[in-house]
């Protein structure tokens, strides 16, 4: 539910965006009367996808799922249930953000751009952790199911959360809460801000920063390195979670309308990356 939600607060896609993903479309036939698409794409492939169909390729090399994802969002439900070569081909895409499919007639590089968003559950049963029901796999069983997912894809992975399930009373209570359009508004500020400072740099937001343009733009006082230190040892984080936490704190104090990032962004940065060292 909060997977599909996301695109309503996604910010607009500019023109340049818009023909990118237009192109793609376009080339399997799934553009409407040749109109400009310009809405961010929500590809949502089955488990049982193949690996072609996901990354592309084919006698004709078309592109596959995470093209079509291009500029949009790229969701698996159920990871652990994709097939694990398919998800470890997801890789390289998700560093380059594009993808070469070679045949032995032709070498087709498509950008795929996207941003992947993925769900699974703790255990075989779903109630590994769980308050409310017992989980009744063995340690065996957890370790096999989690394991499906291999450390390095979900080193690659900026943020994650774990949701817990919700109590009923909260459900059913009149609570308000932001609208999309509330937090869409605060989402395409970032976005005019991030487009504004990289606009020399030929990218459009945080997510596409180079470690170079990390070093640049990404700069944190004392208080922040040592933060981090302490994270990196207590955690044992790999030196590509480094930049994430760094363009994750970025976002953060850009969504705050902050010009320099703070100790509490990287506290908050530091903080979604928990999950990889919990599991695995």
């Amino acid at each position: 539910m909060l997977a599909r939600r996301i695109t309503t607060i996604l910010p607009d896609m500019n023109e340049e965006e818009a023909l990118e993903v237009t192109k793609i479309y376009s080339i399997v036939g799934l553009t409407n009367n040749n109109q400009i698409i310009t809405q961010r794409p929500f590809r949502s492939p089955h488990h049982t996808t193949s690996k072609v169909a996901l990354i592309g390729g084919g006698r004709n090399a078309n592109p596959g799922e995470i093209s079509l994802a291009h500029r949009g969002i790229l969701f698996l439900d159920e990871l652990p249930e994709f097939n694990k070569s398919s998800l470890e081909v997801l890789r390289i895409p998700l560093e380059d953000r594009t993808v070469l499919i070679s045949r032995a007639n032709q070498n087709c590089r498509y950008p795929a751009n996207f941003m992947l968003i993925a769900s699974m559950n703790p255990c075989p049963c779903g109630y590994y952790g769980s308050n409310e029901k017992e989980c009744t796999c063995s340690s065996r069983d957890i370790d096999a199911y989690m394991h499906k997912v291999s450390g390095a894809l979900l080193d690659r992975i900026d943020i994650q959360v774990e949701v817990h399930s919700v109590e009923y009373s909260k459900m059913v209570g009149n609570q308000t809460s932001e609208t999309s359009s509330q937090i869409k508004e605060r989402v395409n500020k970032s976005r005019k801000i991030q487009e504004e400072r990289y606009k020399h740099d030929n990218i459009y937001s945080n997510s596409e920063l180079t470690p170079k343009l990390i070093e640049k733009y990404c700069k944190i006082d004392s208080a922040s390195k040592k933060l981090l230190e302490k994270a990196f040892k207590k955690l044992n984080l790999s030196s590509r979670a480094y930049n994430r936490i760094l363009k994750v704190a970025r976002t953060i104090a850009d969504l705050e309308e902050r010009e320099n990032i703070s100790k509490e962004d990287i506290a908050e940065a530091i903080q979604y990356r928990s999950l990889d060292k919990k599991y695995f």
